[in-house]
């Protein structure tokens, strides 16, 4: 298969393409060369992008693939100069050479800030492109805030991303995939350092399969005049409208700043932030379980709060020594740590019930209902009332470094190298401490487990882009490796001697090994009004899971095909149809692949399975697009099936803990459509966006030798308005809404949020000033709260998580220079990947 690949990418090499057209691009003031502007090849009938390059120190340029039958335009752009475009030409008598004179536009900066509110979305083939600006509600918060307002996505209680309900998606930041938790890394990224987000959910064949919803890019603001510019920001939340009683007070604030320098051939970039964002809440829950002809029950209630910390810091070089080659390094590196608090208040009782079934288990949660803090008579053989104390804390720190090299040879043709080494260290300990009440000096019980599990992660690319005949193909090998260890460790008090003994039950090691080797092929071009992509990947996945007790290792290797194809064709001005197909495979954790129990809380053990096998999915879709004046909409129908799909699902453990388990269920299927609309109702200061996604959900299989046959529809809304107060501020409301959902063993109830936000721009001081409220209740509606319920013959449990509503922050920007006068505001593209 390599030496395929080898000689695939000789014959391209080989292949050149004989059309081509070349210019120069100019400063009209001075005359002078404009080196790395962006140059676009664009098709005259509905300026769709045909191909691009940038220029060279003497702003030169030249692109091939002009066909002789087909009308074309050319566009010039740089960050600080306004577009330029030259005059409609033919494929067969195009002008020779195009030069294009950019001229310096005083206003541009503003004018791309207020074009960035009005679109909410950009579609082409194979993405859709969302500006992060638009997502007031965000700022001052992470990059998981950002994604939430998308049209597919969704957030609930637990802070579980979907992407058209479905949970596993792969997150590239600026182009370069990452290995660890999505959520790790978008929760470290502030929103204020994002300028745009995109959504690939029909991903071509160079990218990875990995993730059956597809991928998410974040693309990282960029560019700065010559010499140093930046932005820093700071947001304070005032105090808590309602903090449930809470141990401790909540704390909230962050600040930020981004810098850049331009210079010659040398583009420079840093940011960092800080982010305290509590979150306080209350737990309230029901479990019974039934082991011969006993009935346990243990009602509670209680804090379930968040603490949350990070830090983030950014560095990135990009060097171009001439018009062909890029070199360019990146570092990301953050520090995030979570101190979840469970204090709960526990009323255990336990029952002899007389063996008169089938009975299920919800009966006696109705009749607990019923009978409210009574206690039931008859047949009781134990009731205990006592106060746990949990304290669960998670850090996330990673470190991810890349190297980037590319080359171009003109004429379309175009090498790469790639490379990436990632290290994420999790970890953290686990404190529960039951007492007789709370405040009590008196321990019943007291375990502590802590666990270390650092990840290395390594990734090699070579690409090669050229031109067969009016085809552009690219190809190339990809190499992974992924090596993931983890150390539990679980201690139980001894009073009677004041130690600790461990325990062997839940005291072990694991270590994931994971290489993917992969070669690829795609193919992409135009023909008329249609735009096409097809390509496929070969990969052979090997997979080793070893564990300390026993000593055993878990082996799977994989050699598997992932076809792709997308489309997508002018039907006449601004209406455009698309479709596509993609193979998507989403590979275990570690954290779901640990078969020995961890103590979550006082209830409720966690555990995974060694041999738990990834999920592959086949999704099609098909889409229409508009775009009339400043508005737009769009309309996709989606279907995905899903084989070996993962739940977590509930066993008894005893009669007063259940254990989460990890486990493949079986098919799941969905059956959606996403729609998306912007208009401006009063034609500019008013804004109307609104971003949704319903589906029908059906998964099939068995769990523990019971038949699962569970569906039913969900949908999700992302809403907003935006309205322009009189040219000085920015009103902005919207609502995040996502209904409720079956699971293998239950249902989720709907989770939903209102926000609102106002914002005034002082461009002459370049000070921006936001007031934020977040998660609007004012005692109107049960919002920010979500209760999650699963059962089988033997147990019942249910959990309303309780999180605090109305959040109020303030928040400052300031966007400064340190340029000198006289010097013209270009920007460069730093950060910014090439077509």
């Amino acid at each position: 298969m390599r030496t395929f690949f080898f000689l695939l990418l000789l014959f391209t090499i080989a292949t050149q393409a004989t059309a081509q057209i070349s210019g120069r691009v100019l400063d009209k003031d001075q005359n002078t060369p404009v080196a790395f502007a962006t140059v676009s090849l664009l098709a005259a009938s509905d300026s769709s992008l045909i191909s691009g390059t940038v220029t060279g120190s003497e702003g030169e340029w030249s692109l091939g693939g002009v066909e002789t039958d087909k009308n074309y335009l050319v566009k010039a752009s740089f960050i600080g100069y306004a577009d330029r475009y030259s005059v409609l030409f033919s494929g067969n008598a195009a002008p020779s050479p195009i030069t294009l004179h950019l001229r310096s536009a005083p206003n541009i900066l503003r004018a791309v800030e207020v074009t960035g509110k009005q679109l909410t979305d950009l579609h082409r083939l194979d993405r859709q492109t969302f500006d992060a600006e638009q997502f007031a509600n965000a700022r001052g918060g992470t990059g998981a805030d950002v994604i939430a307002n998308l049209p597919s996505v969704s957030v609930d209680a637990l802070g579980e991303i979907s992407v058209r309900g479905a949970t596993g998606f792969t997150v590239l930041i600026d182009g370069r995939p990452v290995q660890s938790n999505p959520a790790t890394i978008l929760a470290g990224l502030p929103a204020n350092a994002i300028a745009s987000v995109e959504v690939i959910t029909t991903p071509g064949a160079q990218y990875d399969p990995d993730g059956k919803a597809g991928i998410i890019n974040i693309v990282t603001k960029a560019g700065s005049p010559d010499g140093w510019s930046g932005v820093a920001n700071v947001n304070y939340g005032l105090p808590s409208v309602e903090d449930y009683g809470n141990k401790d007070p909540q704390r909230r604030y962050a600040a930020d700043v981004n810098l850049g320098y331009h210079q010659g051939k040398w583009d420079l970039g840093f940011g960092a932030n800080y982010l305290r964002d509590d979150n306080a809440g209350r737990r309230e829950g029901y479990v019974n379980t039934i082991v011969s002809n006993v009935l346990t029950e243990f009602p509670s209630d209680g804090e379930r709060s968040h603490d949350r910390e990070s830090y983030t810091g950014r560095a990135s070089v990009t060097y171009r020594p001439d018009g062909k080659q890029t070199i360019s390094a990146g570092l990301l590196a953050g520090k995030k740590t979570v101190f979840r608090t469970a204090d709960i208040l526990y009323r255990d009782q336990t029952r002899v019930i007389l063996p008169r079934f089938p009975i299920a288990p919800e009966t006696y949660y109705q009749d607990y209902l019923d009978r409210g803090e009574e206690t039931s008579e008859g047949n009781i053989l134990d009731r205990r009332t006592y106060y746990n104390e949990n304290l669960r804390v998670r850090r996330g720190d990673f470190y991810i470094a890349s190297v980037d090299y590319a080359l171009d040879f003109g004429e379309g043709r175009k090498l790469s190298l790639s490379g990436l080494y990632e290290r994420t260290v999790l970890g953290g300990p686990t404190d529960n401490l039951v007492i007789p009440e709370r405040g009590s000096l008196d321990s019943l019980q007291y375990q502590f487990n802590t666990n270390d599990n650092p990840l290395d992660g390594y990734r090699f690319n070579v690409n090669y882009t050229t031109k067969i005949g009016e085809l552009d193909l690219i190809t190339g090998y990809q190499f992974r490796y992924l090596r993931h260890p983890g150390s539990f460790v679980y201690l139980d008090r001894d009073f009677a001697n004041g130690g600790f003994t461990e325990n062997p039950l839940f005291t072990n090691g694991i270590t994931l090994r994971r290489d993917v080797h992969a070669g690829f092929g795609q193919v992409s071009g135009t023909t008329g009004k249609l735009e096409y992509s097809a390509g496929l990947r070969l990969e052979y996945f090997d997979r080793s899971v070893k564990l300390d007790r026993p000593d055993t290792t878990y082996l799977l290797d994989r050699l598997s095909l992932y076809p792709s194809a997308n489309l997508l064709y002018q039907l006449a001005d601004g209406w455009k149809l698309k479709a596509g197909y993609s193979r998507r495979i989403d590979r275990t954790t570690t954290f779901k692949m640990t078969p020995f129990p961890e103590r979550e809380h006082n209830e409720t053990l966690e555990q995974g399975d060694a041999e738990l096998l990834p999920e592959v999915s086949d999704l099609v879709e098909l889409g229409a697009v508009a775009n009339f004046g400043n508005s737009s909409a769009f309309a996709t129908a989606y279907y995905r099936r899903t084989r070996d799909a993962i739940n977590r699902v509930n066993t008894i453990f005893n009669d007063t803990i259940l254990n989460r388990i990890y486990t493949n269920v079986g098919v799941a299927d969905a059956l959606g459509l996403e729609l998306g609309f912007t208009v401006f109702p009063t034609g500019g200061d008013w804004r109307v966006s609104l971003g949704g996604n319903i589906y029908r959900y059906q998964i099939t299989g068995r769990v523990f030798g019971a038949d699962v046959d569970a569906g039913n529809w969900v949908y999700s809304i992302n809403a907003t308005t935006d309205v322009d107060l009189f040219g000085q501020a920015d009103l902005q409301l919207g609502v995040n809404y996502l209904s409720a959902r079956v699971t293998a063993q239950g249902r989720d109830s709907r989770f939903f949020n209102p926000y609102l936000n106002l914002q005034r721009e002082f461009t002459k001081q370049r000070l921006t000033v936001s007031f934020q409220w977040q998660n609007i209740g004012l005692g109107l509606w049960d919002n920010n709260q979500q209760r999650i319920t699963t059962s089988a013959p033997d147990f019942f449990t249910t959990t309303n998580y309780v999180y605090e509503p109305d959040v109020l922050r303030v928040g400052v920007g300031y966007r400064f220079s340190g340029r000198k006068d006289g010097t013209r505001a270009v920007g460069s593209e730093f950060g910014e990947r090439e077509f």
